[in-house]
């Protein structure tokens, strides 16, 4: 028994050995080579001569060949491009050329095959067809002005030398290069290629250069592999380029290319530096899942449709410097290890850069922009899953100095909270709702009765959870989802509490957003205060000179009737300015704070002027000033009513009220009441006042200490010394 285990483990390690020895050998040798056969004259003369159809096209078959176009076989390449060159060049209906699954040895020349059309002139050789003459022609001028431009900054040529006139290579049928391996260079430069060309799976073990090719239809280089350096410099894809799963293993460039049509780069591998500088992208640009171990840099290019980076990886820094984006860039997921520079890049309406889920996976990662603008653009659609992210794109920007930045991802955040609150304060529970309320909100019958019987195995914690049940399709999770929650049920009393507590963190949260921002733009909190002041400045000169008609009128005089409305135009215009210019729902602020302003000063107008005013020193202002000094003064501390103290009072006389001036004292009162600052300590008197104007001072008073909180909070977040020492985290 135990020498046939000892035979068994004896066969089973030679076995091993043998299976490794076959495993370890490339792919293309393991599957490709066995079945190559080398080309000679008479095979080529032969395939020549039986052309296959494919799709209406007649296609020159030379698969599973190996082909030697080294110097040593030099006779042999001279004859080999000498006999296809006339079968591609025939008249009619273009040509095409299968080299799939082939392995072609030495230098591989486009130019050898197609034909030589000149760039200068109209005239194009006969036979073209006519939708081919009209693919040529469109990028034939436009390739003769860029050429008379290049020689036109280049030094005067001497007047007896002749130049050589400017020539393309034309190459009609389509070019089908699946999994082909090429041994040297391969030279696609300068070709206008009006056919497809197919090369997935093709491995390029050399250098490839297509410098100033033009693909007019589909081309597919899918799951390719390029080992050397590779230059698709100044390309133009007419149709879809497909770089799908395709590995750059040395250094690429497609600087000045343009893609026409949807690029395809997804999973592609980048293990040098890649080059898409001035590239114009004027179809989707799909990099999803795309991994680059170097340098990406996409400098100064126009990416007029989607640009799309999902879970891609950049190990190295991606340059996004001076790019144009018309549309949205999506970056669910994608990770950074080094830096996104965003510098001097320019945001069509509309356009932003979407990154929830964003990953900064190491310490040296970061988003950098143009200060100030960058925060702008960068959008977090939803609060959950990206807690994290958000804390991180504050301190990514707070490291930078870039205090508005910061700000902005702040302000971001409290807004995704502030929606949170407001679902959580008129959404559905799923988790307590009868099957008759889900109904009523947009599910079916078996979807309502499906979520009752899995909450009542386990509650759903968060709504993705509803995409898991099979009755749920997206279209129905995408109509509810703004109108539901997912908590724990609690008792209806509880529930009510929470309710309650739910509702006050929203209106507080509202009014901080509407009114600063969130503390981070001071001249919007400013201008808040300059609508108050011009505000509460009118209504106490209204109860202070405005009193009755009977039976002695106290009324003020036209003139002042226009300085008051003059002056309160200015502060009230210049507040709006501010609000405007620096709130994102400018109306929405100032409904706030007309809903803080105007109700409470309203009724007690209106029950002071619904019981008149019959009291002593009618004849005399409510209101008093220091008079021993006149000056700047900040008066943090002080209350709006005079001291009791006798010897203290006699500093302080009523205001005037028979000088063109007069008017400005009411202002100077509303700064003091709300803003602790003002030119004189203008005061309330304590005798002969109805109690309903002390309220309306004592109301202003009590709006200014919150307002000063609020303003001194927001100056800390947005004076850049002072917001470093404070929130640097």
């Amino acid at each position: 028994m135990s020498r046939k285990l000892l035979n068994g483990l004896i066969s089973f390690i030679v076995w091993g050995i043998v299976s490794f020895t076959y495993l370890a050998q490339p792919v293309y040798g393991a599957i490709a080579q066995p079945d190559l056969t080398p080309l000679t004259l008479e095979v080529l003369q032969q395939r020549l001569r039986s052309p296959i159809p494919s799709e209406g096209i007649k296609i020159i078959d030379l698969q599973r060949l190996s082909i030697d176009l080294r110097p040593e076989n030099a006779e042999f390449r001279d004859r080999f491009y000498a006999f296809l060159k006339q079968q591609l060049q025939r008249p009619g209906t273009p040509v095409g050329l299968d080299l799939s699954y082939s392995q072609i040895q030495g230098e591989f020349k486009i130019s050898q095959l197609g034909l030589r059309v000149p760039l200068l002139g109209e005239s194009l050789s006969p036979i073209f067809t006519p939708a081919e003459q009209q693919q040529l022609q469109r990028d034939r001028r436009r390739l003769s002005r860029l050429s008379t431009l290049s020689q036109s900054l280049l030094s005067t040529p001497n007047l007896g030398t002749q130049e050589t006139p400017l020539q393309i290579t034309v190459f009609r049928g389509p070019l089908k290069l699946t999994q082909t391996r090429f041994m040297g260079l391969v030279d696609f430069t300068n070709t206008f290629f009006l056919n497809r060309v197919e090369a997935p799976g093709a491995q390029f073990t050399q250098s490839m250069d297509t410098t100033q090719a033009r693909f007019s239809q589909t081309t597919s280089f899918a799951g390719a592999l390029f080992e050397r350096d590779t230059r698709f410099r100044s390309n133009i894809f007419f149709g879809k380029a497909e770089f799908n799963q395709a590995q750059f293993l040395g250094p690429v460039t497609f600087q000045n290319t343009k893609f026409q049509a949807t690029a395809n780069f997804n999973q592609t591998i980048f293990q040098q530096p890649a080059n898409f500088t001035q590239v114009q992208w004027q179809g989707n640009a799909d990099f999803a899942r795309a991994l680059w171990q170097a340098e990406a840099v996409f400098t100064k290019g126009t990416f007029s449709k989607a640009l799309f980076l999902p879970d891609a990886i950049f190990e190295k820094a991606a340059l996004f410097r001076q790019v144009q984006f018309n549309n949205p860039v999506n970056m669910r997921g994608t990770s950074i290890l080094e830096q996104a520079d965003f510098s001097d890049a320019g945001f069509a309406r509309g356009a932003y850069l979407n990154v929830p889920g964003l990953k900064f996976d190491s310490d040296q990662a970061k988003i950098v922009g143009d200060p100030g603008q960058i925060g702008r653009f960068i959008s977090v659609p939803t609060l959950q899953g990206n807690e994290n992210l958000l804390r991180e794109l504050v301190r990514n920007f707070r490291r930078q100095e870039q205090i508005p930045d910061a700000n902005q991802m702040d302000y971001t955040r409290q807004r995704l909270k502030l929606r949170d609150l407001r679902q959580q304060l008129f959404g559905m529970n799923i988790n307590a709702a009868s099957t008759a309320q889900l109904q009523k909100i947009g599910f079916s019958a078996a979807q309502a009765a499906a979520i009752a019987q899995r909450r009542a195995q386990q509650p759903f914690r968060n709504l993705t959870d509803l995409l898991s049940l099979a009755n749920v399709d997206i279209a129905t999770y995408i109509n509810v989802r703004d109108r539901i929650v997912a908590k724990e049920p609690v008792a209806p009393g509880r529930a009510v509490f929470n309710r309650i507590i739910i509702g006050l963190d929203w209106v507080g949260l509202s009014l901080l957003l509407l009114l600063s921002h969130y503390g981070t733009r001071s001249w919007l909190i400013l201008g808040v205060g300059l609508i108050t002041v011009a505000y509460f400045g009118v209504l106490f000169w209204i109860v202070d000179r405005y009193r009755r008609l009977t039976p002695q009128p106290v009324l003020p005089e036209l003139s002042e009737i226009l300085w008051m409305l003059t002056g309160f135009s200015l502060l009230f215009l210049l507040g709006l300015i501010a609000v405007f210019r620096n709130s994102d729902h400018p109306w929405l602020t100032l409904a706030s704070l007309a809903a803080i302003d105007i109700p409470v000063p309203t009724i007690l107008i209106a029950l002071l002027y619904k019981a008149g005013r019959y009291h002593p020193l009618m004849d005399v202002s409510y209101f008093m000033e220091e008079g021993t000094l006149r000056q700047l003064r900040i008066l943090v501390g002080r209350l709006p009513i005079i001291p009791r103290y006798e010897m203290f009072r006699e500093r302080y006389l009523p205001i005037f009220w028979d000088r063109n001036w007069s008017w400005l004292n009411y202002f100077d009162f509303s700064f003091n009441n709300l803003l602790r600052f003002g030119f004189n300590d203008i005061r309330l008197r304590d005798e002969h006042v109805p109690g309903l104007i002390t309220a309306l001072v004592w109301y202003q008073w009590a709006i200014g200490i919150l307002y000063l909180a609020l303003l001194f909070w927001t100056l800390s977040r947005t004076i850049p010394g002072l917001n470093l020492l404070i929130y640097f985290k």
